[in-house]
């Protein structure tokens, strides 16, 4: 029996069917796709059976998943909080139980932000090892097909089949490094997180795979074509780590630059209707200068060189998903600023450089749903899939143990 699932379709090609882009001027304007995206077809090949289509944010650009037009999936965790974009409904039917898996897009963020929102499991694979082809493009350097799931034997069985390797085997990390600093910008508990991965990692694996690293120090010392980045209004030490928010400012220079080569002629020639937020992202981006774009190409090299080297083989960087739970809908817009800042910092890690990430749902903090990500080194992402299967089960005895506590 093939196993149900709910494609983010209004991004995803599919025969017959409009791709609407989250945005109705955008259907409006559009043929029908005459074929189907090979990611869909993939995975409908493999036994899946799609029911229906999910709503976006318009054009991918936000990581809330609010839609004016048609509607904000509700959060089925929190169902006053934003449920995460820009795969917002993809997220949903899966924390809702309504599919087993679905599809989804993530350029900055979009799988992982609602995957950790919505407590489930959400995965962005290396950057090019899935094809985009028959997807809305919204930035080529970023953009990836990734997917949902509640459980990571479902989860490793959709990528499996996405990028045809081989059924599961258990595996070992050489090493995990923890990202202190990154840890410190999340206004979660670290006994509700970290010390929960570092618990299951020590019992499974022994104590001398664990390590401490200063991730914002190695980015700094390691990617030197970031400099041009550190003076465009990062936040202050204490808000964010300087060389993550130089290096969130050059990954969304260039996501701008790429938007508007893609799109930058039809936002000009239709002036879509825009819900609040997203109309004022795609005018900055439609109206950028087009400035230190080939800097921001060496960002990424030299970025997923430093990673590289710190990882080596089979090594795994562990880092929150998102900097705290999920905002409420219509939050503040300058206190909701600061949250988008924190969590590009921490987004842009695996975005810049094009490094696997997946989201691990570790239960309910003060009644709303906390994570928990591993990134492992570009191609590795049969090896961060099995790592997530292995590790997942002690990962709720020890979430189970500490039910007792008000968090979790």
């Amino acid at each position: 029996m093939g196993i149900g699932f709910d494609g983010n379709l209004f991004i995803f090609d599919v025969a017959g069917y409009v791709t609407g882009f989250g945005n109705p001027d955008w259907a409006r304007t559009h043929p029908a796709a005459e074929s189907t995206a090979p990611s869909v077809s993939t995975i409908l090949k493999g036994g899946a059976t799609c029911i229906g289509k999910t709503v976006m944010d318009e054009m991918a650009y936000s990581i809330n998943g609010e839609n004016k037009h048609y509607g904000t999936p509700v959060n089925p965790c929190a169902p006053d909080r934003v449920p995460g974009g820009s795969s917002s409904g993809s997220a949903v039917v899966v924390g809702a139980d309504l599919a087993d898996f679905s599809l989804g897009t993530d350029t900055g963020g979009s799988v992982r932000v609602p995957a950790s929102y919505c407590g489930i499991f959400g995965f962005r694979p290396s950057h090019g090892v899935i094809s985009t082809s028959g997807v809305v493009p919204m930035a080529q350097s970023f953009d990836t097909v990734g997917w949902f799931a509640r459980d990571p034997v479902v989860l490793s069985k959709v990528g499996r089949a996405l990028l045809q390797i081989p059924d599961a085997h258990p595996v070992r990390p050489a090493q995990l490094i923890i990202a202190e600093d990154c840890f410190q910008l999340s206004s979660i508990p670290s006994d509700r997180v970290k010390q929960v991965l570092v618990h299951s990692v020590e019992k499974l694996f022994g104590g001398h795979v664990l390590k401490k690293a200063n991730l914002g120090d190695v980015v700094k010392d390691k990617v030197p074509s970031l400099n041009c980045f550190f003076d465009k209004g990062n936040a202050r030490q204490e808000d964010n780590i300087p060389s993550l928010a130089a290096l969130s400012s050059a990954m969304r220079t260039l996501q701008r630059h790429e938007f508007k080569n893609n799109h930058g002629e039809w936002v000009i020639t239709v002036r879509p209707d825009l819900g609040p937020g997203i109309s004022e992202r795609v005018w900055e981006a439609v109206r950028a200068a087009d400035e230190n774009i080939g800097v921001c190409h060496s960002v990424k090299s030299e970025l997923c060189a430093a990673l590289t080297e710190l990882l080596g083989d089979a090594g795994v960087l562990a880092i929150p998903t998102v900097p705290g739970p999920p905002p409420k809908i219509q939050m503040d817009p300058a206190t909701l600023e600061t949250f988008r800042a924190r969590a590009f910092s921490l987004l842009s890690i695996a975005g810049v450089s094009g490094f696997c990430q997946v989201n691990i749902p570790l239960g309910m903090c003060e009644d709303l749903p906390v994570s928990v990500s591993l990134l492992a080194k570009h191609g590795s992402d049969g090896f961060l899939l099995s790592l997530v299967e292995t590790l997942y089960s002690t990962l709720k005895e020890q979430v189970e143990s500490l039910k007792s506590h008000p968090c979790l």
